[in-house]
Parts: C-alpha cells; sequence; structure tokens
C-alpha cells in the first residue's frame, strides 16, 4: 500500500497511507491527512488514485505543490520521488497504490490509515485568522473604548513651558542681535 511519509524534522515519521480514491492534504482539519504548518495552505492539495497511478493536483496553494524541487500544478506521483507542500517534504513509499477497490477488501477500517503511533508534538504555531471589524468595534465598545476614557488627551504642562522658554529665549536672541548691530554700527 502507498503511503506519503513526512520528513520534516519535528514531524519525522508521521504517515498517511493511501487507501480512498481522494485525499485531501491541508493544515485545517477538515482535511483526510492534516498537516499543521504555516507553509501549508489550509487546503493545499488533493491526491488521487487512478489505478497505479497516483495523481497530486495542487488546490490554488499559498506557497505551491512540488514535486521533485518541480512546481506543478498536476503531475504523477512515484515511488522515491519527494512531495513538497510549501515547506514540508513528504516521500512516496511502498510502490503504487493497490487503489479504492483493495482498500474497500481489507479487514483495515478507515480510520486505521492514521499512524499507530501517538501524535507527535512540533513546535509548529497556529496564527489565528484574525478578528472582523465588528468585532473590534464590540471589543472598544465594551472596553469602554469609545467613550474618550481611555483614550483622552492628556493635559500636558511640558508643552505650555516649551512655548514659553523658546519665546523668552527667542526675544534674548533678537535682543542680542539688535545690541551687536548697535554697537557695530556706532564704531
Amino acid at each position: 500500500m502507498a503511503k506519503l511519509v513526512i520528513l520534516n524534522q519535528g514531524m519525522t515519521g508521521r504517515a498517511h497511507e493511501l487507501t480512498v480514491d481522494r485525499t485531501t492534504i491541508g493544515r485545517v482539519e477538515d482535511n483526510t491527512f492534516h498537516i499543521v504548518d504555516a507553509s501549508v495552505s489550509s487546503h493545499h492539495c488533493e491526491v488521487h488514485l487512478r489505478g497505479a497511478e497516483i495523481l497530486i493536483r495542487d488546490l490554488n496553494s499559498t506557497n505551491g505543490t512540488f514535486i521533485n524541487n518541480e512546481k506543478i500544478s498536476e503531475a504523477v506521483l512515484k515511488p522515491g520521488q519527494t512531495l513538497r507542500l510549501g515547506q514540508v517534504e513528504l516521500k512516496l513509499e511502498d510502490g503504487p497504490a493497490a487503489g479504492p477497490a483493495a482498500s474497500n477488501t481489507s479487514a483495515t477500517p478507515a480510520p486505521a490509515a492514521t499512524p499507530a503511533k501517538p501524535k507527535q508534538v512540533d513546535a509548529t504555531l497556529v496564527i489565528p485568522r484574525g478578528v472582523s471589524l465588528d468585532q473590534l468595534e464590540q471589543g472598544a465598545q465594551s472596553k469602554g473604548l469609545g467613550s474618550g476614557t481611555a483614550f483622552s488627551k492628556k493635559k500636558d504642562q511640558t508643552n505650555k513651558i516649551f512655548i514659553i522658554v523658546g519665546a523668552v529665549v527667542a526675544v534674548v536672541i533678537v535682543a542680542l542681535l539688535v545690541w551687536v548691530f548697535s554697537q557695530v554700527g556706532s564704531k
């Protein structure tokens, strides 16, 4: 049975057996093969079993799908070749797929396609998608930010003092210049 094995450090050895006609691979949990990595798109690519061939189809991913470092939109993946999704590298192992008919006759139920090993914890940071403008406005109003209390302009005496000192210095400079010119003119 063909399987995709992740080669990246932190996820090394994680694998997925190809037992159904169509396998989706991506970052979000609704994919058949869920890979939590920031470089993998939410729905990155599909794997189609077509007889003895394994066809990879990119789903307009952000960081691209590559077979042996060649960017593809759709191509056949052969045993031993490297499939790269963003920065995650996978290798196809165990020869051609047996196809969906063989998987239906096997005694192994569909959930057994996930690895038997416990999930390895990787160092991937899941980045939240953010908040909507409505949520921002609602949060600002609930915290009193819209009332002007938290961000109201402070009364700053420093500005007044700076302006007064600046005016006094300017008057002194003008007076000195007038005095100097009057001394030069009298000689």
